[in-house]
């Protein structure tokens, strides 16, 4: 049911909860090794007390001759009742003690889980703000390059063949991109860097998210963007895509001329992150790790047979108004404990995503 890490992955041995699960079966072994005992001491009384009283029996039945031994046998009776009382007490407070116990053992395990689940949850979704917010600085930073701003200005072959040559230059000292593509302002891709790949030039991508929020940004400060999507300009490949406005001059505030957009491999960054979250071999039959939107869609999962599907349970909308949390909730009919951490953001972005790890309570 669970995710699988991935090779290579530095998960530990074993987690935190899986030692307090181990204490509590420690507990449970020592208290049935106890009770266990103090049942075979009551037997071994019960043969005693029946002993002193057949002696007292015997020792009436020979008169004054047995009147010592009869006076021993008195003497075992009460310590035999003695010894009684106090198994029995020792098996309540053993019993008592047990309960309470597994009780602290079950909130500790409780918490221990929680925080943690939470914390893992938070380094994911941090992981993925802050790589994406290079993605963010990365389609400002070229929408200025000089080869840009001549393919959408002079449209010559020259300059087209030089942007294409400078897009895929770039792609290959930045592997985590598909591909980068350069459009007219009526959405018609005039370059792209890997045209022996991806066979982009000549598309038109007017109504395409990424380009219509770049072509409406007020300045080359901001960015547009499209969120996981199967890409046309992947061949249907999952990815996410940046974009901005290619301005007059490369200035902040120039004329727009075109639009720059960045095709981010998404599942590289997501299922690496997912997969290699730092969960011991036995959580990872129990758990679920995955990146959702605010409407619940899975954006990734270690399981990529589960992305674009929803995650349904309840109370999902009030975790999700919390930075940090943690519900117990079912999904799919099985009881999960849910950690969930929101887009703390970094620098000036956020994804405003959410960060899930989904661990089913035995």
């Amino acid at each position: 049911m669970a995710g699988k890490p991935v090779d290579g992955s530095t998960n530990s041995t074993v987690s935190v909860d899986d030692h307090i699960v181990a204490v509590s079966r420690m507990s449970r072994a020592l208290q049935s090794e106890l009770l266990g005992a103090l049942e075979r001491i009551t037997e071994i009384n019960r043969t005693t007390s029946i002993i002193s009283m057949n002696a007292r029996v015997e020792a009436a039945r020979v008169g004054s001759v047995g009147a010592g031994f009869g006076v021993i046998a008195e003497e075992m009776a009460r310590l035999s009742k003695l010894v009684a009382g106090v198994a029995g007490e020792l098996g309540a407070k053993a019993r008592n003690n047990s309960v309470s116990i597994e009780r602290t053992l079950g909130d500790l395990a409780r918490d221990v889980r929680e925080i943690r689940l939470c914390e893992l949850a938070l380094t994911n979704i941090d992981l993925i703000d802050r790589n994406l917010y290079e993605r963010s600085c990365d389609v400002r930073w070229w929408a200025t390059d000089a080869a840009a701003v001549a393919a959408v200005q002079a449209h010559s072959d020259e300059a087209l063949r030089f942007a294409t040559q400078r897009l895929g230059q770039i792609l290959d000292s930045y592997t985590v991109y598909y591909d980068l593509v350069i459009a007219d302002l009526d959405g018609v891709i005039l370059a792209n860097g890997r045209p022996g790949k991806f066979s982009s030039v000549g598309r038109r991508v007017g109504n395409a998210e990424w380009f219509r929020s770049a072509k409406a940004t007020r300045n080359g400060e901001q960015f547009g963007f499209q969120s996981v999507h199967a890409s046309e300009l992947t061949g249907g490949q999952s990815a996410l895509v940046y974009s901005c406005a290619i301005r007059e001059g490369g200035r902040v505030n120039g004329q727009i001329l075109g639009v720059l957009g960045v095709v981010f491999n998404w599942p590289a960054l997501a299922q690496t992150i997912a997969t290699r979250t730092p969960l011991s071999p036995s959580e990872w039959q129990r758990s679920r790790v995955c990146i959702v939107d605010d409407a619940g869609q899975i954006l990734a999962d270690a399981d990529p047979a589960r992305i674009g599907s929803t995650l349904e349970f309840e109370r999902r909308s009030a975790l999700f108004e919390r930075a940090r949390g943690a519900v117990i909730a079912t999904v799919d009919g099985e009881t999960y404990c849910i950690g969930h951490a929101a887009s703390p953001g970094y620098e000036t972005y956020r994804t405003g995503w959410h960060s899930l790890i989904l661990q089913q309570i035995t």
